[in-house]
């Protein structure tokens, strides 16, 4: 099992936390991982995006080459598409259609969301929406892991345990909140693959 994942999105979208969840589902399952980031500012809507790297074999580099991205995590839609020339051809893009105006001349969300079309394999999902359904806009991260999670050779319930581990000093409400947005995330990628 190998797989290659860029998160992406902007400062303050919880782009680390999917990362936190990931690598510590992979860790429980026995699997090797590295991870590289890059922060942004959050308090100036900075890009945020990580590069993790998951394989049941020791990995060499924690950096993925041009073409050899697996999985594009975005929780912002124009994040997602910076990193399509990472993209391996069979590779899915899992976004949010929400977009994250923190520049003047943000490009038109019509005209993003073609783009992401164009791909072969994508999941595009207003995890916005969704997350407020489920309780609180702030778990639109967790929508989007678990649109993502069908694709990540993860098992569902060791994603849920990652979960509970990372929120655990936050109160059994939001672990609760987080697991059920989670839940909705890959109910609607599931039901839209």
């Amino acid at each position: 099992m190998k797989k290659d994942i860029i998160l992406a999105g902007v400062g303050g979208q919880g782009i680390l936390s999917i990362a936190a969840c990931i690598g510590m589902a992979a860790l429980d399952e026995g699997l090797f991982l590295k991870q590289a980031e890059v922060h942004g500012m959050s308090q100036r809507g900075g890009a945020v995006q990580s590069h993790l790297r998951i394989s049941s074999e020791e990995i060499a580099s924690d950096l993925i080459p041009e073409g050899k991205v697996d999985l594009i995590i975005a929780v912002e839609p124009m994040e997602s598409l910076r990193y399509i020339p990472m993209l391996h051809p069979t590779g899915w893009i899992i976004t949010s259609i929400t977009p994250f105006n923190n520049i003047p001349d943000y490009p038109d969300i019509e005209l993003i969301l073609k783009e992401i079309w164009k791909q072969p394999h994508y999941v595009t999902l207003d995890a916005d929406t969704v997350a407020k359904d489920c309780g609180s806009i702030k778990a639109a991260n967790m929508v989007i892991l678990g649109a993502a999670s069908p694709f990540l050779g993860l098992k569902p319930g060791s994603i849920e345990n990652a979960i509970r581990k990372i929120f655990d000093g936050k109160g059994e409400d939001v672990i609760l909140l987080n697991i059920k947005a989670l839940q909705h995330g890959r109910a609607f990628a599931l039901k839209n693959m």
